[in-house]
């Protein structure tokens, strides 16, 4: 069996080893505070919004254009973020957007609303995007690069945005009941204190980049990417499959949940269904962080590959059992699978990337081929399944959803190949250590 481990790779300390190192908590208090800010914005930002006496038109418009801002960013930020390598300004200036958060949304959008709320909702679009939908591609990006260079697991570090999902979803409704605008002003405290982690952050600087498996000039220096560098990654059938799969699995991952809390809400037969749907999605979230922890593990022994067709697999078992067993604990439990679902795509998404394509344009790879592709794909299917649901119904359109997982998973298993003979430079020494015994 062939393999690419570098020298770099088998000096690194085994994955195990790498958790008793101050680096990996400092990156996974990176993950914790930024994805405390997500998960605080996209919980309270419908009902803020409405509060204020913003339209469902205009609050619509408010993800379109976010969305949209999104998708003409994330190919830029891929391709600087690439340039830069190991230096943090482009972090940065996400994290200083988020930093604005409170000011922002206080003294500019709430008055704008009372101006003109469609003038509002394009402005504030823009904004979270740049904090958030476009942001949260170089903060991954750029920690997945980090994690190689100081030899942890990647999944083991992203477990925080998982713990800090759940907490600030709890937290944030104490913040709620005390004042609304406090959940901006929550969202800047969180920003300063990423911003305090990012600038103590170890990153690799000249030939300590190198020693890392990064190009030579990827630590302070940054990649110079070509233009056909980045053609070649488009002509590659297995980014092309990739591409494929994470537009029909992962952007119907967030489709089905989209208003899978209307179709659960309609088999509860006692009690509040807003109140137990939120309880789920708080033990799930919390079983995700745990699962996070055996993910890496269990992805570097089957592939990444084959983790992301059981992603796509379990994907397939949750909207399935949706349309045909619709007890009100059945689907408690199709839900709380999302808690295996998610670490699974996490983990292999990355992994996937910098095994089978050029690390110098991992940031491109991760922004074209997940960020870009999903959006598109959200865009899509959002609006199609949203029609769907209203002419046949949530578990008819369930089928037509399963059919559509499917098909790309069968065509992006056609065309991507198996990475278990690979490891990216900087990976954990057990991971080159298990391919060359065997």
């Amino acid at each position: 069996m062939t393999t690419s481990t570098t020298p770099a790779a088998e000096q690194r300390p085994s994955a195990l080893e790498s958790l008793r190192r101050g680096v990996f908590w400092n990156y996974g208090g990176l993950f914790f505070f930024y994805f405390a800010i997500w998960q605080l914005a996209f919980t309270f930002l419908p009902l803020w919004l409405a509060r204020e006496g913003m339209g469902t038109g205009a609050i619509g418009v408010v993800s379109t254009v976010s969305a949209i801002t999104a998708l003409a960013l994330q190919p830029v930020y891929g391709f600087l973020q690439d340039r830069l390598g190991f230096k943090k300004y482009l972090f940065a200036f996400v994290v200083l957007c988020a930093a604005f958060m409170g000011p922002f949304f206080v003294f500019v959008f709430q008055p704008l609303i009372g101006v003109n709320e469609y003038l509002a909702a394009v402005v504030g679009g823009v904004f979270l995007s740049l904090c958030l939908n476009s942001g949260v591609g170089v903060v991954e990006a750029f920690s997945e690069r980090a994690s190689r260079a100081n030899g942890y697991e990647y999944g083991h570090a992203r477990l925080f945005g998982s713990l800090a999902g759940g907490t600030a979803a709890l937290v944030g409704g104490f913040i709620w009941a005390a004042n609304p605008d406090s959940i901006w002003w929550a969202g800047s405290v969180s920003a300063i204190v990423l911003g305090t982690l990012l600038l103590v952050a170890r990153v690799p600087q000249g030939d300590g980049a190198q020693a890392a498996g990064a190009a030579a000039d990827a630590g302070s220096g940054g990649t110079k990417v070509s233009k056909e560098t980045v053609l070649a990654l488009l002509r590659d059938r297995n980014f092309l499959g990739f591409v494929v799969l994470m537009f029909g699995t992962a952007a119907l991952y967030d489709v089905f949940d989209q208003q899978f809390p209307n179709y659960f809400a309609t088999f509860v037969a006692s009690g509040d269904p807003e109140v137990l749907f939120s309880r789920v999605v708080a033990v799930q979230i919390f079983a995700e962080a745990a699962f996070m922890v055996a993910a890496p593990f269990i992805v570097n022994k089957i592939g990444a590959r084959k983790g992301l067709m059981v992603f796509a697999a379990i994907l397939l078992v949750r909207v399935l059992g949706s349309a045909f067993f619709t007890h009100e604990w059945l689907l408690i439990a199709w839900r709380l699978l999302a808690a295996i679902e998610m670490p699974f795509l996490l983990v292999s998404v990355m992994k996937y990337i910098t095994r089978m394509f050029d690390v110098r344009i991992s940031a491109t790879a991760y922004m074209l081929g997940f960020n870009f592709a999903k959006q598109i794909g959200i865009a899509i299917f959002a609006s199609m399944f949203g029609a769907s649901y209203a002419a046949i119904g949530f578990a008819h359109s369930y089928l037509v959803m399963a059919g559509v997982i499917l098909a790309v998973t069968l065509v992006a298993r056609f065309l991507m190949a198996d990475d278990r003979d690979r490891v990216a430079p900087g990976e954990p020494a057990d991971r080159a250590e298990a391919l060359t015994s065997s």
